[in-house]
């Protein structure tokens, strides 16, 4: 796959760029919109705290927030973008043959121009806070390299799904909506720490459904995200390694379900 997609790096790199002029192109405000949304969010989370305590443990709750928000949207645009990327290239796929994951590949690398206009914007505000990252800011490769990822094991093998069955394009935003609460974005993970490990909110199933919360790569990725810009701390692996595991563990089945499937692709869509 590596060197299929290396081969066909031009196309790759072509069709990123033709996505961002055409989803950019007629908008009067064009990329800023990109910077709008997670702005948007930030905004309404810090609204939110104002009626709900919130421990940001230490950190200015608005960058904190925002942080998360910016890792978060890499994850969710990329995967919905993904789910639809087959579908959306139909007039591509029936004239010409080349890897079908080079559009969900394509996806991803959008989005990544994205991040990193709303990772510019979070070192604005972090120096604003008088907040500078430190040597830990290496990790950044890493942790967006664990965010893509996680993002393609949903975009492969939903691209697939959604050619035979449009229900999965549709029902994807609400999925990830749901995910969303169910990831440290509005309140940090020291917050659910604190609930289950030390308090035993859930009595006797407090470890293992903290277990399970920490399977959500968003647990492990977004509170890492924060430690290397916010906190000038290392990524804690027992927080980090169980969603990336199960990445992992799903990618492999997730690619091997695409190549099963794109055969058919274009007598299909």
């Amino acid at each position: 796959m590596v060197t299929s997609l290396l081969h066909h790096r031009e196309l790759i790199l072509a069709l990123a760029w033709k996505n961002i002029t055409l989803r950019y192109k007629q908008a009067y405000f064009g990329i800023a919109w990109a910077i709008l949304r997670p702005l948007m969010l930030m905004a309404i989370f810090t609204l939110l705290r104002l009626f709900v305590d919130i421990d940001s443990g230490g950190a200015p709750y608005p960058v904190l927030a925002y942080a998360a928000v910016i890792i978060w949207t890499l994850f969710q645009e990329t995967a919905t973008d993904g789910v639809n990327s087959i579908v959306s290239n139909a007039h591509l796929i029936r004239k010409i043959y080349f890897p079908r994951e080079v559009f969900p590949l394509t996806a991803s690398i959008t989005k990544l121009v994205e991040f990193t206009i709303n990772f510019a914007i979070l070192i604005a505000m972090m120096a604003c806070y008088g907040i500078a990252p430190g040597t830990q800011i290496l990790w950044l490769p890493v942790i967006v390299a664990a965010c893509v990822l996680a993002a393609l094991m949903i975009s492969l093998a939903g691209s697939a799904i959604n050619v035979y069955y449009r229900d999965v394009g549709a029902a994807l935003p609400v999925l990830l909506t749901l995910l969303m609460y169910l990831s440290p974005i509005i309140y940090p993970l020291h917050i659910v720490q604190e609930k289950l490990l030390v308090k035993q909110a859930a009595g006797d199933w407090s470890s293992v459904l903290y277990g399970i919360y920490l399977l959500n790569p968003l647990s492990g990725i977004v509170d890492s995200f924060q430690c290397i810009t916010l906190r000038g701390i290392s990524p804690d692996p027992l927080v980090l390694l169980p969603g990336l595991a199960l990445t992992l563990a799903l990618l492999a089945p997730s690619y091997l379900l695409f190549k099963r499937a794109e055969t058919r692709f274009a007598d299909v869509i």
